[in-house]
């Protein structure tokens, strides 16, 4: 049974860091490509970044270039999403997500398994 499950989010202030984890387990994670995406209720889902089976290759939205960095840990079967000067329009429930294939994608749709989300509150 594949599961992810992030960790990491919490509150902080505008300016501030956070490290989003998302632990892997029942599936090899270096044959997938790896996502992170946010939704605030009543909005669609909004793609952050994605990062390729090896980890060689990245996308970014543009709302989060050079503030954002994913990274990955195949021996941990684990990916981190370092969010740094935060904005309160960064506000939403973060996700991680599975694509089977190693190349990134941007569209949600794409996406083979989901973990349930963690809340970043960014107060201003």
């Amino acid at each position: 049974q594949v599961q992810l499950v992030e960790s990491g989010g919490g509150l902080v202030q505008a300016g501030g860091s956070l490290r989003l984890s998302c632990a892997a387990s029942g599936l090899t994670l270096k044959y997938y490509a790896l996502g992170w995406f946010r939704q605030v209720p009543g909005k669609e889902r909004e793609f952050v970044g994605s990062i390729s089976g090896s980890g060689g290759n990245i996308d970014y939205a543009d709302s989060v270039k050079g503030r954002f960095t994913i990274s990955r840990d195949n021996a941990k079967n684990t990916v981190y999403l370092q969010m740094n000067n935060l904005k309160p329009e960064d506000t939403a429930v973060y996700s991680c997500a599975a694509a089977a294939g190693v190349y990134t994608r941007t569209n949600y749709k794409e996406y083979n398994y989901w973990g349930q989300g963690t809340q970043v509150t960014v107060s201003s």
